[in-house]
């Protein structure tokens, strides 16, 4: 089996069903003899974050010399970005290899009327790969939701982490926050512990306390008064813990929270056994970078690209906006299942221009939908088809000591990147 023909037989199952994934992942990693059980986890399941908090993590271990796996979705470029070890991604060819070894599995499966989907496929590959490549441990991230998510099927974890909770996917997870913090504390398991996010809604906050009460769980949780910021910029962010100072080159606000959270994991492991130094934990949170992320990629102008996809995430991008006082112009596109107009309110506020794309997917807003709505919160709007034109038109409005920020859609990023690094226009 070529990578091609794998990909092309992990894309042929369903994408997603709303529905008890554990009963449909169990009967498939039984068949593989139950990898995951032979592994250790940091699970990370929230609204917003998780993607940053799993790879600070999994930075600290392995500068702490342990095999760590790191599992993360979406992908920007290239599939295998979701299965690394020690930062480095699953080749193609064993990717190819693990998937020829479970396609007559998942044929027999088929042939019982056993279905599974793309992301249980996925997720026992992942399983498969970690255990192969003798992972120390693995810094796992929740797909969707957590209580019916395929990662789930894991026993307890060593930290369950909880990143920041807010509204998204409300179709499948809940309309309210109390609700989806439900399904978030799902991977909360007994005797287990939870790390919180520090600044965690009361709501959520609440509804994980009583899961913690329930499973006889302890939850951890920084008091945000007790985080001392002494600078934060486009460059990243300095800030105290416990009596120590630390550096990050992730931008924005919420991921020295982020970091907090990913501090008393480590402390927790510390505890678990894990030899982790400072020196590690200091060189792991600072050399942390993580594609489609607040994610510099250019000067003259400045040239950023940023996944944020929800209300939140638009909250957190505007804010780091405002820090920059030159000319902001935004290219946009977004999925039209998401919160778009409040996004779109948030985010589009701090901008001078603001310019709407499409996205190469099936949920994906057109251009001229988001422009209308985007002209509600700025001046100047603009709708352009081709992402070439598109991007150099933002370059123009920008000007040399501007920004342009790309964001609304990982889809989006992962088609704008090429484009931005080859500087084709």
């Amino acid at each position: 089996m070529t990578y091609s023909e794998a990909l092309d037989y992990i894309h042929s199952f369903r994408p997603f069903v709303p529905s008890t994934g554990l009963e449909r992942v169990r009967p498939l990693l039984q068949r593989l003899g139950d990898p995951q059980d032979k592994l250790r986890f940091v699970h990370v399941a929230g609204t917003n974050g998780k993607g940053s908090t799993v790879a600070m993590c999994a930075n600290i271990l392995k500068e702490a010399g342990y095999r760590c796996g790191m599992y993360t979705s979406p992908y920007v470029l290239d599939f295998c970005e979701r299965f690394q070890v020690n930062g480095a991604m699953i080749s193609h060819p064993d990717l190819a290899r693990i998937t020829g070894q479970i396609m007559p599995v998942l044929e027999q499966m088929k042939e019982e009327k056993l279905f599974v989907t793309e992301f249980d496929v996925v997720t026992a590959i992942a399983f498969l790969y970690f255990l192969e490549k003798q992972c120390d441990i693995v810094c796992l991230e929740v797909g969707l939701g957590g209580r019916f998510d395929s990662t789930n099927i894991i026993h307890t974890p060593l930290a369950a982490v909880i990143t920041s909770i807010s509204l998204d996917h409300t179709h499948i997870l809940g309309d309210t926050v109390e609700k989806i913090a439900r399904e978030k504390a799902g991977i909360i398991k007994p005797g287990g512990d939870c790390v919180c996010y520090p600044k965690q809604s009361p709501d959520a906050l609440a509804v994980l306390m009583e899961q913690c009460a329930l499973t006889g769980s302890r939850l951890i949780k920084a008091n945000p008064a007790n985080i001392q910021i002494h600078h934060a910029d486009l460059q990243g962010a300095e800030f105290s813990y416990q009596g120590k100072d630390y550096q990050i080159t992730l931008v924005g606000e919420h991921q020295i929270y982020n970091a907090v959270a990913v501090l008393d994991t480590v402390c927790l492991l510390q505890t678990k056994g894990f030899l982790i130094p400072e020196s590690a934990i200091q060189t792991g949170l600072k050399n942390t970078a993580f594609s489609a992320r607040f994610q510099k990629l250019g000067e003259h102008p400045l040239v950023y690209v940023d996944g944020a996809h929800n209300l939140e995430g638009a909250q957190g991008l505007a804010h780091t906006l405002e820090q920059f006082l030159g000319k902001k112009v935004l290219l946009i596109g977004m999925m039209a299942d998401k919160d778009y107009e409040h996004a779109l309110g948030a985010v589009c506020r701090p901008a001078d221009a603001v310019i709407c794309v499409p996205v190469n997917h099936p949920r994906a807003l057109g251009e001229e939908q988001l422009k209308q709505s985007a002209s509600h919160y700025c001046g100047q709007v603009y709708a352009i088809h081709d992402l070439r034109k598109a991007y150099a038109t933002a370059r123009s409005l920008a000007g040399a000591e501007g920004m342009v920020v790309v964001c609304g859609s990982f889809f989006l990023a992962g088609e704008m990147l090429p484009i931005v690094n080859t500087g084709q226009i």
